[in-house]
């Protein structure tokens, strides 16, 4: 069975290669890079408090940074329907 599914992921890698599609959709570099913003704006602030008990650096830097990596999980995941991979807008007739 674990055979079976292997062969089928790798079926689909390898068709996705040469149809020249990319793994990642637009969205999902900007859902990328809000992440990353959020993970070095959380570190600045932290850093730029500078203090081990400020409200600050104790609990919204440490929010923005796992919110951060929480939104790169989230991008990474991310997977268009297949009507938007079409390109067709909703209500279009």
């Amino acid at each position: 069975m674990a055979k079976a599914s292997r062969s089928l992921r790798s079926q689909r890698a390898r068709t996705a290669a040469r149809s020249g599609q990319m793994v990642f959709a637009r969205r999902n570099y900007m859902l990328l890079l809000l992440g990353i913003a959020l993970i070095v704006v959380g570190y600045a602030i932290m850093r730029i408090e500078n203090e081990v008990e400020g409200f600050i650096s104790l609990y919204v830097a440490p929010l923005l940074i796992l919110g951060g990596y929480m939104e790169i999980i989230y991008a990474i995941l991310w997977r268009p329907s297949p009507d938007e991979a079409t390109g067709d807008p909703a209500g279009a007739g």
